[in-house]
């Protein structure tokens, strides 16, 4: 098994260049194995993540593997140009006459479906009733449709179609990888983001501890009291009750985490704050029109009404009727060596035509109207992918606007818990306008860590839905066989 999936994996590299927008120019950094921070602690980054991720993870897997089976379906639907050898004996006894003899019949067909012309070259040898010598024959004749399928017309309309539905298919596994790798990436951050707000509310229980002290201490001096004491109490227990709601909440996404790079280690892991993507800047109008102009997305939409219009040309070629050419020649004559033979030279035409058609009419007419449905459809996703977008590009602003707001207020409530602090211990504030300032920095510090890590998800769906979190050379369409 793991050979294979070194194999899957060289394919994946292979098949998906793996410029993946993963990493970006200027933030490339290479495998490496996990850095050491201290005794079983192992800093996990989100690169060394995500190559973790698709080197063990059997959803990846299952994804490759639809690769491999998109090979086969031509041969596996178009119609078949193997040579085939037929070949039967017998042997006859002729109970009204004192008489047996064997029998033997040999042919050999093959079939080239781009022209639709089919071969045949066939020997017989049969015992006779009325002689004592077998009655043999050789045959060779060719057969050539002019109407219906004319010179493989409409196998070729089926290769051109089966063609669209591989390149469909390949671009739709893309899209599954794509979708794969978005959401391992927010498996990450869903981690970081976990970590940064056990790392908040550890710290920020800690300092309440201190304060309770600080408090107590100020009780026994006779300068705080009691119920000074109890309205700290009640702020540690409530920092407490957030710390064990963070914890629990971080051990679920660490759980997830492990689960997506099958990790089954001892060690403890923790994150490295991502920065791939933080800065990229998304330019609406430029980044759209490249969508437009160059993605699998738009790709896809072409092709698959590119394939609904080579249906409707099927539909109509099969409302023709069957007529086929016929040209042969065979040779007659004694005995298994075809001696006394005589010989033949022919040629005809056969025609098949059902009248009224009412299969092929219904499929004919069918295509048409799903023609002008898939048409719509397109118009319809070309819209609703620019109103999708649009709104992504404002998510993207409002966050980077937010995030810009909060650190001036991290920088403000900072400086006002100085304050509140020396006020507090000259006793100018309140206990209760004190411990505001403290829940104050706190939420703000929450807060940031919230919208960092959104921003950063909303860009990898930016990236996602505007197909350029995975990047590879365009498709190149299959040849008509």
């Amino acid at each position: 098994m793991r050979n294979n999936r070194e194999i899957l994996l060289l394919i994946m590299f292979v098949f998906f260049g793996f410029t993946a927008g993963i990493i970006s120019a200027n933030e490339k950094t290479q495998t490496v194995p996990f850095k050491q921070e201290s005794n079983n602690i192992n800093v996990l980054t989100i690169e060394q993540f995500i190559a973790l991720a698709t080197t063990k993870d059997t959803v990846f897997e299952a994804i490759l593997i639809d690769e491999l089976a998109l090979k086969y379906k031509k041969d596996f639907k178009l119609p078949a140009k193997d040579l085939v050898l037929s070949v039967k004996s017998e042997y006859d006894v002729f109970l009204s006459k004192d008489k047996e003899d064997p029998s033997a019949t040999v042919s050999l067909s093959k079939l080239f479906p781009n022209a639709g012309t089919s071969l045949t070259a066939g020997y017989k040898s049969n015992p006779s009733f009325t002689s004592t010598t077998n009655a043999s024959e050789f045959t060779f004749s060719i057969s050539q449709p002019i109407a219906e399928n004319a010179f493989g017309k409409s196998t070729r309309f089926y290769d051109q179609i089966l063609g669209l539905e591989i390149d469909v298919a390949k671009h739709q596994i893309i899209e599954a990888y794509e979708d794969y790798m978005a959401t391992i990436i927010g498996v990450y951050y869903d981690w970081y983001e976990a970590y940064a707000n056990l790392r908040i509310g550890q710290s920020s229980y800690q300092e309440n501890l201190k304060l309770l002290d600080n408090i107590k201490d100020r009780e026994k001096s006779k300068i705080a009291l009691p119920i000074d004491v109890n309205k700290v109490n009640i702020q540690v227990l409530a920092k407490k009750e957030k710390l064990s709601n963070l914890t629990e909440a971080y051990d679920r996404a660490l759980n997830t985490l492990e689960t997506a790079i099958r990790y089954e280690g001892s060690d403890k892991l923790i994150p490295k704050e991502p920065f791939i993507y933080s800065g990229k800047e998304v330019e609406f109008a430029s980044e759209y029109k490249d969508f437009v102009d160059n993605s699998r997305t738009y790709q896809v939409l072409r092709l698959l009404e590119e394939k609904s219009s080579f249906e409707v040309d099927k539909n109509a070629n099969e409302l023709l009727p069957s007529i086929n050419l016929l040209i042969g020649y065979k040779v007659e004559g004694d005995d298994f060596s075809i001696k006394n033979e005589d010989n033949m030279l022919y040629a005809g035409i056969s025609m098949d035509w059902p009248i009224g058609e009412q299969v092929e009419e219904a499929e004919y007419e069918t295509s048409k109207i799903t023609l002008s449905k898939t048409r719509l459809t397109t118009k319809n996703t070309h819209f609703q992918l620019h109103t999708d977008l649009k709104n992504l590009h404002r998510q993207i602003i409002k966050e980077k606007e937010i995030i810009e707001i909060i650190e001036q207020k991290i920088e403000l409530a900072k400086a006002v818990l100085v304050d509140e602090t020396e006020n507090y211990s000259f006793g100018k504030v309140t206990l209760n306008e004190f411990i505001q300032a403290v829940n104050t920095l706190d939420d703000n510090r929450f807060n940031k860590t919230l919208h960092s890590v959104e921003m950063r998800k909303l860009i990898v769906e930016w990236l996602r839905m505007t197909d350029q979190l995975i990047r590879k050379d365009p498709i190149v369409r299959e040849e008509v066989r």
